[in-house]
């Protein structure tokens, strides 16, 4: 039986948590690495199999939101983040930007590979200053070690990740409305069809996730997907 461990907050107390030499220190970037080397419908599938859910609220199997990208002829696939946060008193993703920053761009990484997509773009509340300074370093360090480029690891796959501030608007938390508001247009939710798998950022196929569920696919990956679906069991049945 798995014993109960800790996922998320696992670094929230070890000193200097966002940088990337105690990241490194604390197993991460692995789960990139191992991801990377295997093909991306295998990554999917994981995710599916871990049955890792949406954790913006409506708890949508985040496999499956996956599995809806479908490459373009001509047009990029985006990977959004969204990290926009508005209800009153929540605080679940801006402490793991602030405290494990690394964990976000790792699970951008994998995200990206996972759906076919290139670039990762995290929406931020733009008062959540601290959360926006320890996401941008994180990006340069990785970056300036060669986890983020045209070869992230070595491996011929580029990724990129850009941190987008948003004004603060509650119903940008939806995420067509916070599509426009990427876009540079007014935050207004519109209608679907068509879904953002098929027209999404700047028009072209996108994936929005959730900032905790992002963070929670490196350990996906690390422990394999069933071994992730487990975890809730324990806590079901009163073992952890």
């Amino acid at each position: 039986m798995l014993k109960q461990v800790q996922i998320l907050t696992k670094n929230y107390d070890t000193p200097e948590s966002h940088t990337l030499a105690v990241y490194e220190r604390q197993g991460g970037y692995r789960a990139a690495r191992k991801a990377l080397s295997m093909g991306q419908a295998q990554v999917v599938d994981e995710v599916k199999k871990a049955n890792l859910r949406g954790r913006g609220g409506a708890g949508f199997p985040a496999g499956i939101k996956w599995s809806f990208m479908r490459p373009h002829p001509t047009k990029p696939a985006y990977l959004v983040v969204n990290a926009d946060e508005g209800e009153p008193g929540t605080f679940k993703d801006r402490t793991l930007m602030e405290r494990d920053p690394h964990r976000i761009v790792e699970g951008c990484i994998i995200g990206c590979f996972g759906i076919g997509a290139h670039t990762a773009y995290i929406y931020v509340r733009h008062e959540l200053h601290l959360s926006k300074e320890r996401l941008w370093n994180a990006i340069k360090e990785a970056r300036a070690k060669g986890y983020l480029g045209p070869k992230p690891f070595g491996i011929d796959y580029p990724v990129e990740i850009h941190v987008q501030t948003g004004a603060g608007a509650y119903i940008c938390g939806e995420e067509s409305a916070l599509l426009n508001s990427l876009k540079g247009k007014r935050g207004e939710p519109r209608l679907r069809p068509p879904f953002p798998a098929q027209f999404g950022a700047f028009g072209c196929p996108t994936t929005v996730n959730n900032l905790e569920t992002i963070a929670a696919c490196p350990s996906v990956i690390e422990m394999g997907g069933e071994n992730f679906s487990q975890l809730s069991l324990l806590h079901k049945n009163g073992d952890g």
